[in-house]
């Protein structure tokens, strides 16, 4: 089964754009600066660790990194292995998420605020968070919405400004409908750092958080057979 198209699929990457703002903002915030999600800002960030510049952590930063192409290399093998068997690959895929983004919740539990963790245990929910995130972008780029990556916003932005008025570029897509799947690209991933960062400064433990994007990513992933079966009934 493949998964939804049109709106439905749109809809639901933006949630999962939102979702990855959250998650990265608690890594950063509260997990020290390091991303989970966004690995070009880590490859920097770790080049100006390994420079000593900044106080930049090197250790997290290679734990995610290396999480990340380990979550990228099983979701490729898992979600092609289960296409192949024309098995319903994404539903497995977000449940096979949420299950690691749970797990990153639980080993971050009963702790204070995330600076205050082990380094073994936070570098796990780092690692945990991170191997989700790199099996959301097999997810994504298999599932192949126009400009929604879920964790990616560099190109989507030259898009949106290329495409539209101030740039007038109609080789990428200036007069078409493009724009403001872009828009919603961009402010989706916007919305949910500023949703993450606004529930940790409310006093909200970074573990919940984890969990709410966790549960959220099962929700959908339980809503995704049924919206795929009826794009099929309707023949779209």
């Amino acid at each position: 089964m493949e998964p939804p198209s049109g709106t439905p699929l749109t809809v639901i990457m933006v949630g999962l754009t939102v979702a990855t703002g959250m998650l990265d903002a608690v890594s950063f915030l509260a997990l020290g600066q390091v991303f989970t999600a966004t690995q070009t800002g880590n490859l920097l960030f770790l080049g100006f660790g390994i420079a000593g510049q900044g106080g930049l952590p090197v250790v997290e930063t290679s734990v995610s990194l290396a999480a990340f192409v380990l979550g990228a290399a099983l979701g490729a093998r898992m979600e092609s292995a289960l296409a192949a068997r024309e098995r319903g690959w994404f539903p497995v895929a977000l449940a096979a998420e949420a299950t690691l983004l749970a797990a990153a919740a639980a080993a971050a539990w009963e702790s204070g605020p995330g600076p205050g963790l082990p380094p073994g245990r936070r570098s796990a929910v780092i690692g945990l968070m991170a191997v989700a995130m790199g099996m959301r972008n097999v997810t994504a780029m298999r599932a192949a919405p126009p400009d929604l990556t879920t964790t990616v916003e560099t190109r989507a932005m030259t898009a949106l400004v290329s495409g539209s008025p101030l740039g007038r570029d109609a080789r990428l897509g200036y007069g078409s409908h493009a724009v403001g799947r872009r828009l919603l690209s961009v402010v989706s991933l916007f919305a949910g750092g500023l949703l993450g960062a606004g529930l940790l400064g409310l006093g909200t433990r970074p573990p919940l958080v984890i969990l709410l994007v966790a549960v959220f990513v099962a929700a959908t992933a339980f809503l995704v057979p049924g919206l795929a079966r009826r794009r099929q009934q309707n023949g779209d």
